[in-house]
């Protein structure tokens, strides 16, 4: 294969990527390795997990780590499969997609050079691949003859130069590789209200800790945003999942809490929807869709965050109803929500999934920037939070919290961890989007600053550290988006994609977090001034390896479903 170095002080060029002998058929080559190393990592952990014939729960939970690594090889399995996907519609475009061409070829190279290395886990953990049973032959794939050479060339600074220096040239950080008008006009709309009416505001809600004015909410129930994905038959636009995505991402690239405000409206819809009555559907869906029913989730307990199997709120049946008793935490909007989706358990005989349901409260709205709220059987107080602010976290006491039999969800008891386990996939779904946003406010703030900020005579942007962040971040924020893209696609085509979700969701919430500390590492001291958007980004993009299921738990069920594939 004949080569020539990158220039680093050029824009990326189809021709020069030629130059450099970067083709997508050698990509295609090293996803081949990536297939056996994948394969390989897969039987290593079977041998050690794997016991007459079923998967044993207890010995994966004493290799936890190699379990996470195992997904993470998973995920750059997956993301180098869609970024060359996507990368050669791109590149088919001429000079017009060499830069998303590069961000595929980067991609594929940042993930072989993370096989060659040491798995990153996250902050402080790491795991070699040999720890998986991946041996030196088959990672010499990767160091030796035309593949090691283009994994050289597309792991290399120089590439991730010439992808800043086109950033640099373009005024952009890469198209999306949609063609959709339709959707590509949704994303439009949002984008301009996001930057008119979002963003001017995000950070004094931040800073001030108060809720999103209601204009906002108003404003976005008028452009559809409640009713995305409900069917036109209970008052949505019929929209998929893609659709949802691209909105979400435009709205958390403003404001996390503006894009996460339709995700309690996407989870309760989702919950009615999948398990609900008609007569729950009728009457429900409309007011969800219009933006007239704010909803809540209730699910989490004090003692109880992923494990939902030892969920300990109790609804007690009476008389026309149910009576609810019980402690909830890390409750999302609940002063200004109509209605809560709670898990109870109706059967105390029966202490795992199967004794849980799900129920429908309706409690009076709480406008204003209130500390506290209550209605009979119910009580709250608010849980100060770094980050994540706008809608308000609240813990809630549930003491004889009457619900009437008809907002039983399904109108059988019992089905409620089955209810909550349809909403998964697009809960999942929809916080890789809200992820993704987030990482793209800290790469477009940090390049910002990166502008403006002069030091040693000229911008801190001609600085290769400085450039070099903005070029690797671009790469990496484009295979999420990608990887979400993916998964949402797979949801729109009614096929099974816990999977696909999961891994977006893992790997666009570790992303956030490495882009907003990226951004504020140029931002240097002022950083860590509050008064810098900044710092308000990274507090929001940290929780994002938290819910919705924790980094480590999401790793866990990622890894039990590759083996079991």
């Amino acid at each position: 294969m004949s080569q020539t170095s990158l220039d680093p002080n050029v824009p990326v060029s189809l021709d020069s990527l030629k130059a450099a002998g970067l083709s997508f058929d050698s990509a295609r080559q090293v996803l081949d390795v990536y297939d056996r190393v994948l394969d390989a990592a897969k039987a290593s952990l079977r041998d050690r997990v794997v016991i007459d014939g079923k998967l044993n729960g207890g010995k994966l939970e004493e290799l936890e780590s190699e379990a996470h690594a195992l997904s993470m090889i998973a995920i750059y399995r997956e993301g180098a499969r869609e970024m060359i996907d996507f990368g050669e519609r791109m590149q088919a475009k001429g000079d017009s997609g060499a830069l998303e061409a590069a961000q595929a070829h980067a991609f594929v190279g940042i993930a072989a050079r993370e096989l060659l290395g040491a798995i990153d886990l996250g902050t402080a953990e790491k795991v070699v691949p040999q720890d998986l049973g991946i041996g030196d032959e088959l990672l010499d794939e990767l160091r030796q003859g035309e593949t090691g050479a283009y994994v050289r060339q597309a792991a290399s600074t120089g590439l991730i130069a010439q992808i800043a220096r086109r950033i640099h040239e373009v005024g952009h950080f890469g198209d999306s590789g949609l063609d959709d008008e339709m959707l590509l006009m949704i994303r439009d709309q949002f984008r301009k209200f996001v930057d008119q009416e979002v963003v001017p505001i995000a950070h004094d809600i931040h800073l001030k800790d108060t809720l999103i004015p209601m204009s906002i909410i108003q404003t976005m129930a008028e452009m559809g945003v409640f009713g995305l994905t409900i069917p036109e038959e209970y008052g949505g636009a019929g929209l998929g999942k893609l659709a949802m995505v691209l909105v979400t991402e435009e709205l958390s690239r403003g404001y996390i809490g503006v894009g996460s405000i339709g995700t309690r409206a996407e989870i309760a819809a989702e919950l009615i929807l999948g398990g609900g009555t008609e007569e729950q559907k009728q009457k429900w869906l409309p007011g969800i869709a219009a933006g007239e029913v704010l909803p809540t989730a209730v699910f989490t307990e004090p003692s109880n965050g992923s494990d939902l199997a030892h969920l300990k709120t109790r609804a007690e049946k009476v008389d026309g109803g149910y009576r609810i008793t019980g402690q909830k935490t890390w409750i999302t909007h609940a002063s200004r929500a109509d209605v809560m989706t709670i898990l109870a358990r109706t059967d105390a005989s029966e202490p795992g999934y199967r004794g849980l349901s799900m129920f429908l409260g309706e409690k009076p709205r709480v406008e204003g920037d209130v500390k506290t709220f209550q209605s009979e059987g119910l009580e709250a107080s608010e849980l100060p939070v770094l980050g994540y602010r706008g809608m308000k976290e609240y813990e809630l006491s549930f003491d004889g919290f009457f619900v009437p039999e008809e907002n039983l969800l399904g109108g059988e008891e019992g089905n409620g961890f089955k209810q909550l386990m349809r909403t998964f996939e697009s809960a999942r779904i929809q916080t890789a989007a809200r992820a993704v946003g987030v990482a793209q406010s800290a790469l477009e703030v940090g390049y910002q600053y990166a502008n403006e900020r002069n030091q040693f005579g000229k911008p801190i942007w001609e600085f290769p550290r400085v450039f070099g962040k903005i070029g690797r971040l671009s790469v990496l924020i484009q295979a999420a988006r990608q990887l979400t893209f993916f998964s949402a696609r797979q949801k729109d085509s009614e096929k099974r994609c816990d999977l696909e979700a999961g891994m977006a969701k893992l790997y666009a919430g570790w992303i956030a977090w490495q882009a907003a500390d990226a951004a504020l590492q140029i931002h240097g001291g002022n950083g860590f001034s509050m008064e810098f958007p900044i710092s308000r980004i990274l507090c929001d993009a940290r929780v994002l390896s938290i819910f919705e299921g924790a980094a480590e738990i999401q790793a866990h069920v990622i890894a039990r479903r590759v083996l079991e594939s």
